[in-house]
């Protein structure tokens, strides 16, 4: 989904965008690639492999060969899975450009700030996790790791680190790394408690050699290989490991710590509030690995903010300034009725509609609990009925979306059971005056107390088409909505500090579903967590230990259906509607798999799927060029390509 409002990642959002950039296979030599990118960043000059002094049944060379024997596990896909590891067909080279409505309040991967789609996506391009997982299937593959085992008792898991890491200073990476992210992570002053809730599960993790890690859960829970093996994004020992969380917040700001990954974010490559670029790296530890070598494809990955004025952004794709751009509900009148510009006309832009089976985000309102008066429950559903949803999609999105009534759209988690909430603005009325709303003053606004219903909701300038409808339908109930327009750094900081009665909120989608970052109760009360409504419910909390649990993937599937309803019927935040499909704009100089995206792909994390799957062209940008040069249509359809490869796809 496109942010709306906050696109709140859950710790495991990265897991998607981690699995589709770098998936280095066991057992491989690694290569130097060629490119016209000067490594200017590499301070260190560590030799490939492993060191000859770790003898092979601690990870050193040899490992491989006894890997089995030992207990460990690995995956090795077949040739006839490459495809979807990358394009064979894919170039390095090139770069694209894309736009962004706001320039990040932080550059670091963790910790306070760091919870937004865009630092997630940047993320995934910078840093890497033990294990990756497979864009078809989801087993376990791959990254940082080679090999991994479980223990009998299904709490003790081990890593043997892949020898040839190596973080883009040129140090290789070794357990100390692993352990050191952990215990930042466990610090409470990065301030982000969703990251003790779910790391302190696990034990202080141990390194047994250099290259073999091991930790321990302190409780049996299905997702915890997915936690520690897919989650966590290996940060360097050696500019990490002295800090405490607080020194790590004032170190790293608009800078990173050196990662392992594809891509580097150069300090001087990042102009505060206006734009910052990722270049590729030639030296990547694993750009030759089978399912690696076709990914993260561009040298250089521009983006520019074009700050809270979509038009504007509009503009500047139409133009050729920027190369991408992704409709979402602002943009979709253009989608449909903005078809007479020459690129279009010309063949020079394409557009697309892609399916894909990611889970869909959530979007709507949402309000804060702790605080009147939405701490009654009355006044919240009575808020919900009063929005005027399928009107909107009608008249607005010209039908290009759908109604959702659930916390988990277009996944089997979905409870069917939920009661859609319509449009009922009569019915909103008897709630309210249940709750004690029953008065109206001079200006026919409902009094309580003496006190007149006033509510302040802040929003972003972009948010206002789709609540303008709402604050009039309010109005007619007795309802001051007063709009007040923000900043989005400024509206997340005030959501992150509880500062807020009502908002307009924005979930990304997962695939396996973590509610306990959202719903836990002992959340509830602390800041920078998305728990933002301060939900508490004590039943809920005994699911979600059932659900970490319970291996049966039944079980966990009605465990989630039964949360869902209960949050659901709690009324604490609306649901609006998801498009239908990926739809997107982009200049005809790129090339990209026959499936358009992958298949987990969510609209949210469009640009991370796209800058790691994606190639440049170079014929096809000299086409191009010669195109717009020459004021020559390039041919082809015109109209809007549908993808359904994944809609098909029956593995």
């Amino acid at each position: 989904m496109i942010n709306t409002g906050r696109s709140m990642r859950y710790l495991i959002t990265i897991v998607t965008l981690v699995s589709i950039i770098a998936l280095p296979s066991c057992g491989r030599k690694q290569r130097t690639a060629s490119s016209e990118i000067k490594v200017t960043w590499k301070v260190y000059d560590t030799p490939p492999g492993a060191d000859p002094s770790v003898p092979d049944s601690l990870g050193g060379n040899g490992f491989e060969k006894i890997a089995a024997d030992l207990g460990y596990t690995t995956y090795e896909p077949t040739q006839d899975e490459m495809k979807y590891f990358g394009d064979p067909r894919a170039k390095k080279g090139g770069s694209i450009t894309l736009a962004e409505s706001q320039f990040p309040n932080t550059f670091r991967p963790v910790g306070q700030g760091s919870n937004i789609t865009t630092i997630s996506e940047m993320s995934g391009l910078v840093y890497e996790t033990l294990l990756s997982t497979h864009p078809i299937t989801r087993e376990y593959i791959p990254s940082l790791a080679t090999h991994w085992k479980v223990g009998e008792d299904k709490k003790t898991y081990t890593f043997r680190l892949d020898p040839n890491a190596r973080f883009s200073d040129g140090k290789p990476v070794t357990s100390e790394d692993v352990v050191a992210t952990w215990k930042l992570l466990m610090d409470p002053s990065i301030l982000e408690p969703s990251m003790q809730l779910v790391f302190g599960k696990f034990e202080e993790p141990v390194a047994k050699s250099k290259y073999i890690v091991e930790v321990k859960s302190k409780t049996v829970n299905f997702r915890d290989l997915l936690y520690f093996g897919a989650s966590l994004l290996i940060l360097p020992a050696h500019e990490i490991s002295k800090l405490t969380g607080t020194e790590f917040l004032e170190k790293f700001n608009f800078n990173m710590p050196v990662g392992t990954g594809p891509y580097i974010i150069l300090e001087k490559d990042i102009k505060p509030g206006a734009s910052w670029k990722c270049t590729r790296r030639p030296d990547y530890w694993a750009i030759q690995y089978p399912t690696a070598k076709n990914y993260s494809n561009f040298d250089y990955i521009n983006y520019i903010v074009v700050k809270d004025n979509m038009r504007l952004m509009y503009e500047k794709f139409k133009t050729g300034e920027t190369d991408l751009y992704r409709f979402n509900m602002l943009s979709t009148e253009w989608l449909i009725n903005d078809t007479t510009y020459d690129a279009l006309k010309n063949g020079w832009v394409r557009r697309c509609r892609v399916y894909t089976n990611g889970p869909m985000g959530t979007q709507g309102i949402t309000f804060n609990m702790r605080k009147q008066p939405f701490s009654d429950k009355r006044v919240r559903q009575a808020f919900i009925m009063a929005y005027p949803r399928e009107t909107l999609i009608e008249k607005l999105l010209y039908g290009e979306y759908e109604a959702y009534d659930t916390y988990y759209p277009n996944t089997v988690y979905a409870n069917p059971s939920n009661p859609p909430v319509k449009f009922d603005p009569q019915q909103a009325s008897k709630l309210l005056a249940e709750a004690g709303w029953t008065s109206r003053d001079q200006n026919g606004i409902l009094v309580k107390n003496g006190q007149p219903f006033v509510v302040e909701l802040p929003i972003t300038k972009d948010s206002e088409r789709w609540i303008t409808p709402y604050q009039q339908e309010l109005k007619k109930i007795g309802v001051d909505l007063r709009l007040k327009f923000m900043d989005w750094n400024s509206l997340i900081r005030a959501v992150d500090e509880r500062n807020f009665t009502i908002f307009v909120y924005g979930y990304s989608g997962l695939l396996t579903p973590n509610p306990e970052t959202s719903l836990m109760s002992s959340l509830a009360d602390k800041n920078n967590n998305n728990n933002i409504q301060g939900f508490k419910n004590a039943h809920v909390d005994e699911l979600l230990k059932e659900y970490d649990s319970t291996y049966s993937v039944q079980r966990q599937i009605k465990i989630i259906q039964e949360i869902d309803g209960i949050a659901y019927n709690e009324y604490m935040s609306s649901f609006w509607w998801n498009p239908k499909g990926i739809r997107f704009a982009y200049w005809d100089k790129f090339g990209m798999p026959e499936y358009g995206l992958s298949r987990y792909a969510q609209l949210g994390f469009l640009y991370g799927t796209i800058v790691s799957s994606w190639w440049y062209e170079p014929e096809k940008a000299e086409a191009l060029k010669e195109a717009m040069k020459n004021k020559k249509d390039l041919g082809g359809d015109k109209s809007i390509r549908t993808i359904d490869y994944w809609r098909k796809f029956t593995n």
